[in-house]
């Protein structure tokens, strides 16, 4: 059995052995890591920790960190709250600003992973407070960054039609950009659809004066959400009594984290460090004078923190992760209380899963498994055989490593029958783009291990399966509809 074939089929039994017996499957990826490193592939420690994705574990740890801080003194609250006023209180509208505001970030040259780690914690913390699917919106904000990542200025379309470019193959920028658009558009309206948009639409609006009296918490007048609220479609699925702050709510379903409801009375809530009485809490906290959420000179230096990190990143070209770090250490020298735990937020169980398998799958680029698999294809002799099946190895590598990485190894792969005229380059190309990026939801990849560890007040391992299913089924789905659509009509 070929080397490559075994770093392969380990890789099966980590998932295997992570799905069934529910141990973490980073550190299951680290002990693959190094007995095929060791035993199979011939590499010393130095090149297995190569592979290592020292970029992405700061990215994690920087941005969940300063997000934590948010949390913490009501800066996402705060945020919550604007973002109702300005779809005025449509709820049902919110997955479609943050779809839209990621898509702009990317389509003006933000690198996709930035857009998503600036906009998934406030999205998520919206998405906690109004009882909307947290899938729902974590795989609108990766669906939305894709869908501007192709734009003739953005990081990835730069990227792409510069390799075009190089290998000598015919290209149109504007058709890239379209078919990721389009594609991406697409898949956010069905998921809408499928998880409790509909039901969004018929809740109407709620209030945007920023108070959350009773039976107020992000539903239409008169419905609160009992214990069993399902986190997964964002909608009820049983009837429960109303909470208050002196009766904690409990929820039929342990991993289903119970709905923020309204307390019973002001008197009865302790206002946590940062918050003013009066203050409306990401928890749903509510104070004496209408829950109105004020600017305080902590939430005040976060915003600006917020928006520095933006600026950072997208003006000056900085990096995410040691950029949030700094901002964070900063404002936890300034109010020490507020971010006393915010260390203890960041999501190392997620830090631990994704820095696993992507070191994992260092080990198979180094030993040349990816190399293998993508030649073995290019040698077979039927084009559009061999289109579909590039297509998909670069779904399912990119669900696992870098989205521009794998293209930039499978475009030059494709040149051989591209040349002979047989499959058109502008078509292949585009679905090459789209199979490689719309996967991005998957949570071993950057976007979807930053939605993941984003999400506030969920159970991390249930959210973790969702992502993993929902990612399967777009790496199952997406890279044949692409073929279909952007390659089969474009045969010489």
């Amino acid at each position: 059995m070929s080397p490559e074939l075994v770093s392969i089929l380990v890789l099966v039994v980590v998932f295997v052995i992570a799905t069934t017996r529910s141990v973490n499957m980073g550190a299951l990826a680290f002990a693959a890591a190094f007995g095929v490193g060791t035993l199979v592939a011939d590499l010393d420690a130095d090149g297995i920790f190569a592979g290592f994705p020292g970029d992405l574990f700061v990215v994690l740890v920087g941005v969940t960190y300063l997000f934590a801080i948010a949390r913490a003194n009501g800066t996402t609250d705060w945020l919550v709250h604007a973002a109702v006023r300005l779809v005025r209180g449509r709820v049902a509208l919110i997955p479609w600003v943050m779809f839209a505001l990621t898509g702009a970030l990317t389509a003006i040259g933000a690198v996709s992973p930035a857009a998503v780690a600036i906009v998934a914690p406030i999205a998520l913390s919206f998405a906690t407070r109004y009882a909307i699917s947290p899938l729902l919106m974590g795989t609108m904000v990766v669906h939305g960054a894709q869908a501007g990542g192709f734009s003739p200025i953005s990081i990835y379309g730069s990227i792409v039609n510069g390799i075009v470019e190089r290998e000598g193959l015919p290209g149109s920028e504007v058709t890239l950009f379209l078919a990721s658009l389009i594609a991406n558009l697409l898949i956010a309206g069905v998921l809408f659809a499928l998880f409790g948009g509909r039901k969004l639409w018929a809740r109407g609006s709620v209030p945007t004066d920023g108070a959350t009296g009773e039976g107020d918490a992000g539903f239409a007048d008169g419905e609160t959400p009992g214990p069993g609220t399902d986190a997964t479609s964002g909608t009820a699925t049983g009837t429960g009594p109303v909470t208050s702050a002196a009766t904690p709510a409990t929820s039929a379903t342990p991993a289903t984290p119970a709905t923020p409801t309204a307390p019973a009375s002001p008197t009865a809530v302790a206002v946590r460090p940062g918050r003013e009485a009066g203050d409306t809490g990401g928890t749903g906290d509510t104070g004496g004078t209408a829950g109105i959420i004020r600017l305080t000179p902590a939430r005040i230096a976060t915003l600006t923190a917020l928006v520095a990190l933006v600026v950072a990143v997208l003006g000056f070209d900085l990096d995410a992760g040691l950029t949030a770090v700094t901002l964070a250490v900063v404002l936890s020298t300034a109010w020490p209380d507020d971010s006393r735990r915010a260390v203890g937020e960041i999501a190392w169980s997620t830090v631990l899963l994704i820095c696993g398998v992507l070191t994992y799958v260092g080990v198979l680029e180094e030993m040349g498994t990816i190399t293998w698999a993508g030649e073995g294809v290019g040698g077979i002799g039927v084009p559009l055989l061999a289109a579909v099946l590039l297509c998909y190895i670069g779904a399912v590598v990119s669900a696992f490593a870098s989205s521009v990485g794998i293209m930039g190894a499978l475009i030059p792969l494709a040149v051989p029958f591209l040349a002979q005229g047989e499959i058109g380059a502008v078509g292949m190309v585009a679905a090459l783009a789209v199979s490689a990026t719309v996967v991005d939801v998957s949570p071993f990849s950057t976007n979807g291990a930053l939605v993941l560890a984003a999400a506030p007040d969920v159970d991390r391992e249930r959210f973790f399966r969702q992502l993993m299913v929902y990612g399967g089924i777009v790496v199952a789905a997406v890279p044949a509809l692409a073929w279909l659509v952007l390659v089969v009509p474009g045969l010489g």
